[in-house]
């Protein structure tokens, strides 16, 4: 017998009264879907309050019965994520504005970077910034196959399944994406080069 328990045998003991199932599975997707959600919700508290959220739709579908295995739960769960996001910035008036100003990147506090003189940490954290300023200023759909990709790691099957296109799209809109970065690090004469 195998010592990994799937997410639909969790699913299954959790719809049969095992509370600590769900709770496996939240812990076995947690820094998937919060480091998703973080990406766009750059204040910490309001991201706990949407991945609380998106755990509360989820309990309660499964509670109902309105989820139906297919293989994809954490597909799902970023789906409910996804939703929830969009929600917010409707609600604030924002959905096209999104601000990096109170968010520090994690990066720079890393040991790697222990030996680095302050001029090696002012470029490095000049390059985070011209990048994630790159990133705003692509278009909706290709900043998020982006965002999904190179910030949560998922796969482009698992981009098309929350993002409802197709892998093909997902594929297409990612090229897009990079042409449209390289185009304007041009116009905007930014360097991503770190010596």
């Amino acid at each position: 017998m195998s010592n990994t328990i799937t997410d639909y045998e969790l699913i299954k003991r959790f719809i049969g009264g095992d509370q600590s199932s769900i709770e496996k599975l939240i812990r076995t997707h947690k820094s998937k879907v919060y480091g998703y959600i973080s990406m766009y919700i750059r204040d910490q508290a309001l991201a706990e309050d949407i991945f609380q959220d998106t755990f509360l739709k989820v309990i309660q579908s499964l509670k109902s019965g309105r989820y139906e295995d297919n293989g994809r739960f954490i597909s799902w769960v970023m789906r409910i994520a996804h939703n929830l996001i969009i929600d917010h910035f409707r609600r604030e008036k924002q959905m096209n504005v999104i601000s990096n100003d109170n968010y520090e990147c994690d990066i720079f506090n890393s040991k790697r970077f222990a030996d680095d003189t302050v001029e090696d940490v002012m470029v490095k954290r000049q390059v985070v910034r011209d990048i994630r300023r790159l990133i705003q200023m692509l278009p909706e759909d290709q900043r998020e196959v982006v965002i999904l990709r190179h910030y949560t790691g998922l796969s482009f099957k698992e981009i098309a399944d929350i993002t409802n296109v197709s892998i093909n799209t997902a594929l297409g809109r990612m090229r897009y994406a990079l042409i449209n970065m390289r185009k304007l690090m041009s116009e905007n004469n930014i360097s991503l080069v770190i010596n």
